[in-house]
């Protein structure tokens, strides 16, 4: 173990108290507080009116502009026309005044008529009595009112009572209808001159004489008057609708309210007074949110790893190493931030954010990689707040987070495990077409040459990001004891020394290792469990057998089994050695834990049968005991499977004509049997995973032991051949 290691254990060992574990979380929590605090400190603005800014100004939050708001309410409630509303019950009253004089006019003739009345029922009346024209108008004046008597002149009482009654009709019906069409418009105080003069244009065809003439124009300019009058109430209901519909007039949260060396007017420099920067007093609020924020993103974390996590040492491994992942990627963030600052540029484009989650994907799991990119989006957009202070990037958060998630789902196609490079390759293509998505949303006016820098930023992202997961992966491995997919992938390599040693040495033992690898990857990804660690796992499970090939019949060509000239306990010595001899020379090379545990483990404390009865026929006090392998059992579903898959492959090789039915009943056995012997004891495995694991070996072994078809003899082809 390496001096990394050993620094690492020891940490661990701490993070097994509660204490260290709060601790370590306090830690980080300050140091992101420490990276970010400058990004929300308020920024110190000197400024003075009717002077040119020194600096470019935007303001930090939205707020309302009070004053332009009621300035845009006067000026909108001045622009309202005031209502006025047509009295329409003015036309008729006119109407019937006028009806009611003609009506009086012709009662008073009829009453002071000498000749007969006739009713119209064809009754008689009593003869009227003779009246002077004075008289008839004297009683014509009794049936109207005093003060339509008083607008009435005396020439229009005496032409009414001279006209006889034919003439009283018809210029009642035309002096009704002509005031009721002029009435029926809208009449202001400024058109009634108008308005009487069309009226009496309207009456100017009558055919009647002309005292009755001038009279029906004088009644009717009389009725003509204004009906259109000023609504107080509707005016001040249009004017309250007009200024209710204004929209507050705002200073938009990263507004410019003034360029470099712009003067500084009174407008602007209300602005800044509204926008906050002219306040001397200082403010804790956001260092008080900054700090409220980190909290809960940490307590959120610390919850998931004290709860979510069971296995310790696996906890403590992910908590030291999310850790690590943490403060490297906040640590670059914050150095792109800098210097993006310092160009006055957006090359935070640039900033690897998917190495974090590359690194996180490949070295612990997915869960935990979106968690950790998701935080890093979230801190993103405070700290590539620009020249900004307070201000939240959401667009950085938003690529950040983006290309995370798109390099862990590139990284969970099968393809992709080995190919960090060519992922990152085809994350620089995701990242360019999300950057452009953003500037185009924006809408902002770009020339080429800014296209350009934004096209090689995103690839920059994409390509640097799997460089340095690359280029860290060796030293997380080294640290912690990990064993990554990509490691994995290096031993399966059939150029490996000791692959090789197996194949040259042990020939038979290579072909049973790779016939144990597929059926022990298939199980375990039916489960669910790492088939690819239970591929590389079998491929050196019988390392050990290496040591004395030939004493294992899959070695023996057709030379004489040893141990039938062997006592049964020499026998059991060599068999049992080939688990500690394989542990023995993984661990010499330097190989993952987990590759030792499968070697070891595999048999776990399963019994040599076969010597065992044997010794029994030559001593009947043989003790079972010691005819078992040392163990320990399986303490993974990998070790548990490649276990069964081990048997079985041994078990259907020696068969002779293998049928589905008989590999079904076969591998039934053997699983029944290493549960009844406790083999699985240790191991988390369940009664249903290993039903679907009997499933999936028998269809491999199907597939492997079919049945051949014979062809014709060799005198009719020339030749025999079998599939």
């Amino acid at each position: 173990m390496n001096r990394i290691q050993k620094f690492f254990t020891k940490i661990k060992g701490l993070l097994v108290h509660r204490f260290f574990q709060v601790l370590l979380f306090i830690i980080l929590g300050l140091f992101a507080y420490g990276l970010m605090f400058s990004n929300v400190k308020p920024e110190k603005v000197e400024v003075e009116l009717f002077k040119p800014s020194e600096q470019t100004i935007r303001s930090t939050k939205t707020v309302e502009d009070t004053y332009k708001t009621e300035q845009e309410k006067e000026e909108i409630s001045k622009q309202v026309a005031d209502v006025y509303s047509l009295k329409k019950e003015y036309a008729k009253n006119k109407v019937d005044l006028i009806s009611s004089i003609f009506d009086s006019a012709i009662e008073v003739n009829k009453e002071t008529d000498p000749d007969k009345e006739h009713d119209d029922d064809g009754k008689e009346n009593k003869k009227g009595t003779i009246k002077t024209d004075a008289q008839k108008v004297s009683i014509l004046k009794e049936k109207l009112t005093d003060e339509v008597n008083k607008n009435i002149e005396e020439s229009v009482f005496l032409a009414l009572v001279q006209a006889d009654e034919d003439e009283l009709k018809i210029a009642k019906d035309s002096t009704i209808t002509a005031v009721n069409n002029v009435m029926s418009s809208r009449i202001a105080a400024s058109d009634v001159e108008n308005a009487k003069k069309k009226v009496v244009e309207e009456l100017g065809y009558m055919s009647i004489n002309s005292d009755m003439k001038k009279a029906s124009n004088s009644l009717a300019r009389t009725a003509i008057i204004q009906n259109v009058f000023f609504d107080k109430d509707k005016t001040e209901e249009q004017r309250r609708k007009a200024v209710e519909s204004v929209e507050p007039i705002r200073i938009l949260q990263g507004q410019i309210i003034v360029e470099e060396n712009q003067l500084v007017d009174r407008d602007v420099y209300r602005q800044l007074e509204l926008a906050g920067f002219l306040n001397t007093e200082s403010t804790i609020y956001p260092y008080i949110g900054l700090l409220l924020f980190i909290f809960l993103t940490f307590a959120a974390f610390y919850y998931f790893f004290y709860f979510s996590i069971s296995k310790k040492d696996n906890k403590y491994n992910q908590l030291l190493i999310f850790s690590l992942v943490f403060i490297l990627s906040m640590s670059t963030m914050k150095t792109v931030s800098i210097l993006a600052d310092l160009k006055n540029s957006n090359l935070e484009y640039i900033f690897p954010g998917a190495m974090a989650a590359m690194l996180i994907k490949i070295l612990l799991n997915d869960k935990l990689a979106v968690a950790m990119i998701i935080l890093l989006g979230s801190y993103g957009t405070i700290i590539f707040n620009g020249d900004t202070p307070g201000n939240l990037d959401f667009s950085m958060g938003l690529y950040i987070i983006f290309g995370g998630l798109t390099a862990i789902i590139i990284l969970s196609r099968p393809n992709f495990k080995s190919k960090v490079l060519v992922a990152g390759l085809l994350l620089s293509l995701i990242n360019m077409a999300f950057v452009f998505s953003l500037i185009f949303i924006m809408d902002g006016h770009y020339t080429r040459m800014e296209y350009l820098y934004y096209a090689v930023a995103a690839i920059g992202s994409g390509v640097g990001s799997a460089v340095l997961t690359m280029g860290l992966l060796p030293f997380f491995e080294a640290g912690f004891g990990i064993l990554s997919s990509i490691k994995l992938i290096e031993l399966s390599n059939p150029n490996h020394p000791l692959l090789r040693k197996i194949l040259i040495e042990a020939p038979g033992t290579y072909h049973h290792s790779v016939m144990v690898a597929n059926l022990a990857e298939s199980a375990c990804e039916a489960i669910g469990s790492n088939g690819l660690l239970a591929r590389v796992g079998s491929y050196y499970h019988d390392i050990g057998k290496t040591k004395r090939p030939h004493f294992f019949i899959e070695n023996q060509m057709n030379v004489e089994n040893p141990h039938d000239r062997l006592q049964p306990e020499t026998s059991r010595d060599i068999i049992i050695a080939h688990a500690v001899d394989g542990g023995e020379m993984l661990r010499s090379h330097k190989f993952p834990k987990e590759i030792v545990d499968i070697a070891e483990q595999h048999h776990g404390t399963t019994l040599l049968k076969f010597f065992y009865h044997k010794a029994k026929k030559q001593d009947d006090a043989t003790l079972e005991s010691a005819y078992r392998y040392p163990g320990p059992r399986a303490k993974m579903k990998e070790v548990a499977v490649i276990g069964i898959a081990d048997s079985v492959e041994a078990a259907v090789r020696s068969m002779q004509h293998p049928t589905p039915e008989k590999i079904e009943e076969l591998v039934s056995f053997i699983i029944q049997d290493r549960i009844q012997d406790g083999q699985f004891d240790e191991c988390d495995i369940t009664m249903r995973e290993l039903s679907i694991v009997k499933h999936s070996l028998c269809e491999s072994l199907n597939g492997i032991f079919h049945s051949r078809i014979e062809y014709p003899e060799a005198d009719k082809l020339g030749q025999k051949v079998k599939e």
